[in-house]
């Protein structure tokens, strides 16, 4: 799950009614009344609830839609839309590779980095199809994940895929798989590249079958907000080394770029750009959140702009070895020219997938967290679409697609996953128009962008300090989304602060030690080594499984853990909505599920009947 700064706002608005008095009926309305002296200049609890009950009605009114779920609007507007909601992603897709480019010792071959961001941008088009066709069929955009960032560094960190130091002798790791620094360079990075590949296709079977045995509800039942804090605040965290190294490139430009994303995303975000739109046969003028909707994209392409400046007027150095070289934009041209205009990303395109357990067992981690974020992105998706909550087939089925997406992205060779991006359900919210289509002709614009071969290549020329001034913001607010989960969690008990404290310290010490000391695993036993040495210097699985152990084991209410008003979050029944429980259907094949009992047990289905439960008096 991605995140920009404001979709938390947006979402937030519509997620905190579960619990407020407001909701409590006339006969507890009396009572409030009742209870309402105070001290003087101390709002009274009445007072309070009332002001809630006008920021709910308020948050009502703002969420009705120009087109809702099953709309069809016009062409041209699914484009305007559809190219927007690209944008929004633009920022996390493309980090996904830049992050990767390093550690995969992909170096300065352009092209390789160039091929890699047309995959992955096609390879999200094509999920964003399969999600918004025959998955949970919301208007979700589905994009490269963070969650699997951690475990594939943690296991590019290994030995065995350390690149080799350029002029010093190779030495042999006993692995025959492992290219020595003298052989072909692109062998280099796409050995690397076929181990990533390999543990995502491989755990990317768990989601599956989580999603096509319904097993999602059960795992959810023992994960609360004390487990998933952890595990996202340290996605967050353990990427600082890489915000560092890109920004430490320059770190006046690095500043400007963070100072414009502020800019953009908080000073200027209520500030509306008027604009102009021919509708009904005549021209109108319309208020705009265009800052506030593209502040990433702007911010960026403000230092990329100053950093053009600044080479053109010869300010940055000229010679690589010194200060600020990096900043310049020029130094990667050759990658647009060289690029070609089309190219088709294909399956298997850098090889045979290679299989390792070490490799699956750390991958597994960031699958769960990525299945985790998900599942409450389906909800909040439904409801600012105008669609009522998400069914148990929908969510399973949702699950089982995503988990399909990852299969794919591994045979096509991202070097990462798929997930969905919550600032574009932000989006959602924002412009009033929940289209299903709109999404739909989002996936066919990266997959068109994805095959034009000089469109990714662009990219290439933008400056290190520029990327890490994105980077410092954007990893940060996963962080800081991942400590929002504690909203739920009673922060007076001990017994929280302790499973906290501990859980995301020792996700922080524990690989750093390990990573310190890479010879201390020593069993005998060559793959029982590196599963050990992936899992525990996976920061994210380190916290995530301390936090879900001590959580579950000791004793605490349910209202203390937060794992009540979390699961009412979550499954918040809205009202009034525009589309009935039929938009989860799969097209075209909802008769042939009701004319066979046998569908009725597959909990994917929109025919599934579950179980009846018992409700104790």
């Amino acid at each position: 799950m991605h995140l920009s700064m404001e979709h938390k706002i947006e979402l937030g608005l519509t997620e905190q009614g579960t619990d407020n008095l407001a909701f409590a009926g006339p006969e507890v309305e009396d009572q409030l009344r009742s209870d309402s002296t105070g001290v003087s200049g101390t709002p009274s609890r009445v007072e309070l609830a009332e002001e809630v009950q006008e920021e709910q009605e308020e948050v009502g009114k703002g969420q009705e839609l120009v087109y809702s779920l099953n709309d069809r609007p016009p062409w041209y507007l699914c484009i305007l839309l559809g190219f927007q909601h690209y944008i929004l992603a633009f920022g996390g897709i493309i980090a996904v590779p830049l992050i990767l480019a390093e550690p995969l010792c992909i170096g300065d071959n352009n092209t390789a980095k160039s091929d890699l961001i047309s995959t992955i941008f096609f390879v999200s088009g094509l999920c964003t199809l399969l999600q918004t066709s025959i998955g949970t069929r919301l208007p979700i955009l589905q994009g490269g994940t963070f969650s699997l960032i951690t475990p594939t560094l943690a296991i590019l960190a290994l030995p065995k895929w350390q690149c080799p130091v350029a002029g010093t002798p190779t030495m042999d790791l006993g692995n025959t798989t492992t290219p020595l620094a003298t052989e072909d360079p692109d062998q280099l990075w796409m050995t690397r590249l076929r181990e990533i590949q390999g543990a995502i296709l491989v755990s990317s079977l768990l989601q599956v079958v989580l999603g096509l045995t319904g097993l999602v509800g059960l795992v959810l039942r023992f994960i609360g907000p004390l487990a998933i804090a952890p595990t996202i605040n340290l996605i967050g965290l353990s990427l600082f080394i890489e915000a560092g190294k890109k920004c430490g490139a320059h770190w006046g430009i690095a500043a400007l770029t963070v100072g414009l994303i502020i800019l953009f995303s908080q000073y200027l975000s209520k500030v509306n750009v008027p604009m102009i739109t021919y509708k009904d046969k005549k021209w109108t003028i319309f208020q705009y959140p265009l800052f506030k909707l593209f502040s990433a994209l702007f911010g960026m392409c403000g230092g990329w702009l100053v950093c053009y400046l600044l080479t053109v007027f010869e300010v940055l150095p000229s010679k690589s070895d010194q200060y600020g070289y990096s900043a310049r934009t020029d130094i990667n041209l050759d990658a647009v020219s060289s690029a070609p205009w089309f190219r088709v990303p294909y399956p298997g395109q850098w090889g045979v997938p290679t299989v390792s357990v070490s490799s699956v067992l750390g991958m597994t981690a960031g699958v769960l967290a990525s299945t985790m974020e998900s599942i409450g992105d389906y909800y909040a998706c439904a409801r600012l679409s105008g669609a009522p909550p998400p069914p148990t087939h929908a969510i399973n089925r949702g699950i089982a697609v995503e988990g399909l997406g990852c299969i794919l992205a591994g045979l096509w060779g991202t070097g990462n996953g798929t997930t969905s991006y919550s600032q574009n359900i932000a989006a959602l919210g924002i412009t009033k128009v929940g289209s299903r289509l709109v999404l739909q002709t989002t996936g066919i614009l990266m997959i068109l962008l994805g095959i034009f071969g000089k469109f990714g290549a662009v990219f290439i020329t933008i400056p290190e300090p520029v990327i890490g001034g994105m980077f410092l913001v954007m990893f940060g607010m996963i962080a800081a989304v991942g400590i929002s989960n504690l909203q739920y969690v009673d922060l007076n008990s001990s017994r929280n602060l302790l499973i906290l404290g501990f859980s995301t310290f020792s996700g922080l010490v524990l690989p750093t030690w390990f990573n310190s000391n890479p010879g201390v695993i020593d069993t005998g036993v060559k793959e029982l080594d590196q599963v050990i040495l992936v899992l525990f210097t996976t920061h994210m699985f380190i916290g995530g499984f301390l936090g879900f152990v001590l959580d579950n084991t000791i004793p605490g209410s349910e209202k203390e853990r937060g794992i009540k008003s979390w699961r009412k979050k979550v499954q918040e029944n809205g009202q009034g909505h525009a589309v009935n429980q039929s938009c989860y259907d799969i097209p075209y094949c909802n008769a042939i599920f009701q004319r066979f009992k046998c569908f009725q047990y597959l909990p994917f289905l929109p025919s599934y009947r579950e179980p009846r439960r018992k409700t104790s008096k």
